[in-house]
């Protein structure tokens, strides 16, 4: 019989791909934790989004489901531990998104440090003409980024395509905060790392792009705000519960930094009544910048090649929770469960 895949649905899907590796297919809509247990509740495989929905009760519900593979870079809609102590593959896609990531998070800044959203705002709306003192103060109050000292929160894949594409614009220094990364690996893109109290007080402009994980939920919290300069800009293009919003909403509004652009909020989508959006210094955009065609062709792919490659004993494209390969072992030797008949592909995953 045929290992089944079941899809969050999707016009990206790539359902050939599985068809043609001798899976057999379903595909489903899902908004509620119901709906994913009816999907995958005799599952072996799943290919998910970024919806938080595969929880330990999801994957205690289905007893055959042995991988998820995630859209992108981030797992952080997937219960890792559970995932680990059931016997689960996490899988994402990594680097497939950097390229537009780290593009969206210049454009930001840039926006913030041109004023970009004011004045084309006010241009479109005949104020050039009407409102010249307007002008003025745009004219006054750009800034470049040339000469600042530009800072980085998580100096991963993101950080470093970031850095690569900053360093043209001239700022004085690059400094960073990543405590998982040598100084020699930072040296090759001339990026000084240092605690984060002090990439928080030095910067000028300060670019996150760090993990979803609990160490950094709140990294920037009122504390972390206070200790910026008041002439700071603030860029998030990670995840949203990075940032405290209700801290950042306060530090706006207050003057504590300058202004704030966020492709991310702690609450996706942001809702329409959150007071960060009726700030004059603050802008979002709806959590796109890891998003571009060439992502969605290429994301499609090696999401579904991590299903079936695991699925015959290969190596995935990306493995969220090493430490599953144990836990694996151990159900190979007493009572293989959700693993019985599948490849051993212990040797494969062992980095």
């Amino acid at each position: 019989m045929a290992l089944k895949i079941a899809l969050q649905a999707s016009p990206f899907n790539r359902a050939d791909l599985f068809e043609d590796a001798g899976f057999e297919v379903v595909e489903g809509r899902l908004r509620t934790e119901a709906d994913m247990i009816e999907l995958l509740k005799d599952a072996d495989g799943a290919q998910v989004g970024v919806m938080p929905l595969t929880s330990r009760a999801v994957m205690e519900a289905c007893p055959k489901l042995k991988i998820v593979s995630r859209l992108g870079v981030g797992v952080d809609s997937i219960d890792l531990d559970a995932a680990t102590e059931l016997g689960v593959l996490a899988c994402n896609v990594p680097g497939v998104n950097t390229v537009e990531v780290a593009d969206h998070a210049v454009a930001l800044l840039l926006a913030l440090t041109r004023r970009l959203h004011d004045t084309i705002s006010t241009t479109k709306a005949g104020e050039w003409s009407t409102k010249p003192k307007l002008t003025g103060e745009y004219m006054r109050t750009v800034r470049r980024i040339a000469g600042n000292t530009v800072g980085i929160i998580g100096f991963g894949n993101i950080g470093r395509a970031f850095a690569t594409r900053i360093r043209g614009f001239g700022p004085t220094r690059i400094i960073a905060y990543d405590p998982y990364v040598p100084q020699s690996t930072a040296d090759l893109y001339g990026v000084q790392l240092l605690p984060l109290d002090k990439v928080l007080r030095e910067s000028d402009f300060i670019s996150i792009h760090c993990s979803a994980t609990a160490e950094t939920r709140h990294i920037i919290d009122s504390n972390a705000l206070g200790l910026m300069k008041e002439t700071a800009l603030l860029v998030n293009t990670a995840r949203g519960p990075a940032i405290d919003g209700k801290a950042l909403h306060s530090a706006l509004a207050n003057g504590q930094i300058e202004a704030a652009a966020l492709d991310v909020t702690e609450v996706e989508p942001v809702d329409a009544a959150d007071p960060l959006l009726s700030l004059p210094n603050f802008i979002v955009t709806p959590h796109l910048a890891g998003f571009s065609p060439t992502f969605l062709d290429e994301c499609s792919i090696k999401q579904a090649e991590n299903i079936i490659f695991a699925l015959n004993g290969q190596k995935p494209h990306g493995l969220a929770n090493p430490e599953v390969i144990k836990t694996i072992a151990v159900m190979r030797s007493t009572n293989p469960g959700r693993w019985d008949g599948i490849p051993d592909f212990s040797t494969a995953l062992r980095l």
